[in-house]
């Protein structure tokens, strides 16, 4: 079978208001956007294959087994005036068979994470979820 093509909604729950975040596309910015005082998602596409590995120019891989995804703050999203430069992973490789047979039926799997760290600053590496992975 060919790999199917599925939608991950990667949502910052509360992103630092003015700082431009966007996706990591091989290794540059992809879709960036500006962060007002709402939440603030982006859309990944990406290839599911028959094993449930995930392929596609936004998958980013460590070891035989973990895949993620990038999101990228300030002056790594383009704004080269920003005081930070950072990059917050986002784990995909977690998530359950059962959540991946949705998507595979079309479903957009979403996962809520947090915009700051503790700090107040743009919340950057491996980021825990507010709110594990569902389906929309």
């Amino acid at each position: 079978m060919a790999d199917t093509p599925i939608t991950l909604r990667l949502t910052i729950a509360d992103p630092v208001q003015g700082v431009r975040y966007s996706l990591q596309q091989d290794n540059a910015p992809h879709d960036p956007a500006t962060a007002g005082d709402a939440p603030l998602s982006f859309d990944v596409s990406v290839r599911l294959s028959d094993d449930n590995r995930f392929l596609g120019p936004f998958v980013r891989r460590e070891g035989p087994q973990r895949r993620f995804v990038y999101i990228r703050i300030g002056t790594s999203a383009g704004d080269h005036g920003s005081p930070w430069t950072r990059r917050a992973k986002v784990d995909i490789h977690d998530i359950p068979a059962a959540l991946l047979d949705q998507a595979r039926a079309g479903r957009v799997l979403e996962i809520i994470l947090p915009g700051r760290g503790e700090d107040g600053s743009p919340a950057c590496a491996t980021i825990h979820p507010v709110q594990p992975w569902r389906s929309v």
